[in-house]
């Protein structure tokens, strides 16, 4: 399976998503074709175009039939699922709808079968959902991500008058995704583009650490000077995205906390995760002797861990920022040394052993129980361990 991650630092609209996807090498002859088969009374336009000096490439949906029809829910999800896309497609396709159909009704206080879409239930809105759905599936994406959305700012006009950015549509899809506001007072996320985000993407993440195979880059209608309306998206193996490999350090400087307290802390980091803990003895204001905290975790462990340092310590703030690290390839074999089993740690550069280092726990735990020398077990575990390799 693949993995998508779009990055939209530029915003996004249903058209780039639809485009970004179209330009990773999917043939734009059987689009055109799957699209036909909706019975739509549009035609398409796709071709490359420059944003800013960069190329992308750009779906235009001409609308035959002007203007295209308000539509309710029922007539979305019948014209969805009388259509010949395989059952996955018009489900993610009906869910997305059904996402945009309920922000449109907590919105407008109406209820769900009698509210009905003017922009985002138009022709052209249709064929960014299901080509985007249909797409997705095209390439065998399993999982998809993205960057915080950047959604303007300023005002924007739509058939219910000017409304504020980011419209109140898309602010309440957007609920519980991170977004910010940079660059240019426009609206750069629409309400279509919100919807396939909100339902597909799995997780919002700054950029991370990515083996990628292609790029993707769809265009919107904008072309903003000094900032390309440009959405990327990164296509690669799901087994090469580890979406949590970026680590942080977290500090706090602690002056009023017992070293009991302290030491309780760290057994219950490395509890919630943390990849390692360590004090650092300081001065600090006043010439009071205190203690730096510092943490090492990877992005899904960092709340626990926070939230574990207010908790159990009388630390008042942590500060935390990414770190890059390079570590060695590791994996634990276990060898049998005085009938009980031994982990041995084999830390390697690609392919060479560099370190090979016993179990310490393992190690002390048989040095009492044969009453030998915890040293003495250390060495015979390591002979064991190039004995059977």
């Amino acid at each position: 399976m693949k993995y998508i991650y779009f990055d939209a630092k530029s915003g996004l609209g249903g058209d780039m998503i639809l485009a970004a996807l179209l330009d990773l090498g999917v043939s734009r002859a059987e689009f055109k074709k799957r699209i036909a088969g909706l019975g739509l009374s549009v035609r398409l336009r796709i071709g490359d175009v420059e944003r800013s000096y960069f190329r992308a490439l750009k779906v235009d949906v001409e609308v035959l039939r002007k203007p295209s029809p308000a539509r309710y829910w029922k007539d979305v999800s019948s014209l969805i699922k009388r259509s010949s896309f395989p059952a996955a497609v018009k489900e993610r396709a009906l869910e997305i709808f059904k996402n945009l159909f309920e922000a449109e009704s907590r919105v407008h206080g109406c209820p769900f079968e009698k509210t009905h879409l003017h922009e985002a239930g138009a022709d052209d809105a249709m064929v960014d959902v299901v080509g985007a759905s249909w797409l997705v599936d095209e390439l065998g994406v399993g999982a998809v991500y993205a960057s915080p959305l950047n959604v303007g700012e300023g005002w924007v006009k739509t058939s219910h008058g000017v409304l504020p950015v980011p419209p109140p549509a898309v602010a309440e899809l957007l609920k519980g995704v991170p977004v910010y506001s940079a660059h240019v007072k426009e609206e750069l996320v629409t309400p279509t583009g919100a919807a396939i985000v909100k339902t597909i993407v799995e997780r919002f993440l700054p950029f991370p650490e990515l083996v990628y195979e292609k790029i993707g880059y769809g265009a919107g209608s904008r072309d903003t000077e000094g900032l390309p309306n440009i959405l990327r998206a990164f296509l690669g193996k799901a087994e090469a995205f580890a979406p949590d490999k970026r680590v942080y350090l977290i500090e706090s400087t602690i002056d009023d906390s017992t070293p009991q307290v302290l030491a309780a802390f760290m057994e219950r980091a490395f509890e919630l995760g943390a990849l390692d803990v360590f004090f650092t003895p300081i001065v600090m204001k006043k010439n009071r002797l205190a203690s730096k905290l510092t943490l090492l975790a990877e992005t899904d462990k960092m709340d626990d861990l926070i939230t574990a340092v207010f908790r159990e310590t009388s630390s008042i703030g942590v500060r935390y920022y990414p770190v890059e690290r390079r570590a060695l390839e590791r994996t634990v074999r276990t060898v049998r040394l005085l009938g009980e089993p031994v982990g041995i740690k084999v830390s390697s550069l690609d392919g060479e052993r560099l370190n090979i280092q016993p179990e310490f726990a393992d190690c002390l735990a048989l040095a009492r129980k044969k009453g030998l020398p915890v040293k003495e077990v250390l060495r015979r575990a390591v002979e064991e361990f190039y004995r059977k390799s």
